[in-house]
């Protein structure tokens, strides 16, 4: 259906390629040269002034469910003014005793405006309709949870 690419490039900076001391940080090119620095995170040697791919990861999740929210709500005509998430990812041991990201919480705060607003049954339901038609959520095997603000 669709493509998308994205260049990831990386020099080393280091004297030596020891795991101590090479560097971390490395550039994201995405279309319309977008650049985004890029570098493993500070518990792995990493640059804290750089996004992680873990918080990439927590961020694409994130911005689908509100894209794809903002879409159902617009449908069902809806006025959204605005939303804001304060996501959590959780990297832990999986199943087969591996570091992975097992778990993702979005806390999505949206606000409307109009004659309608949905009630807090309404509003979940729009967020399990959301959740259930978000892409990337549906390429991930980590639990996502979602907890309305």
């Amino acid at each position: 259906m669709s493509e998308h690419g994205v260049t990831i490039t990386w020099r080393r900076t280091s004297a030596s390629f020891d795991y101590e001391s090479y560097n971390r940080n490395h550039s994201w090119s995405f279309d319309a040269g977008v650049q985004v620095r890029g570098s493993a995170a500070p518990a792995f040697r990493g640059d804290p002034d750089c996004v992680d791919p873990e918080e990439a990861y927590v961020a694409a999740l994130s911005s689908c469910h509100m894209l794809t929210f903002l879409a159902v709500a617009s449908r069902k005509q809806l006025i959204v003014d605005a939303y804001e998430d304060n996501a959590t990812g959780f990297m832990e041991k999986n199943v087969h005793g591996k570091l992975a990201v097992t778990r993702v919480v979005l806390r999505p705060r949206v606000r409307f405006s109009g004659s309608v607003a949905p009630s807090q049954d309404e509003l979940a339901k729009l967020h399990e309709q959301a959740h259930h038609n978000c892409i990337i959520a549906n390429s991930v095997s980590a639990t996502i949870t979602i907890e309305p603000a």
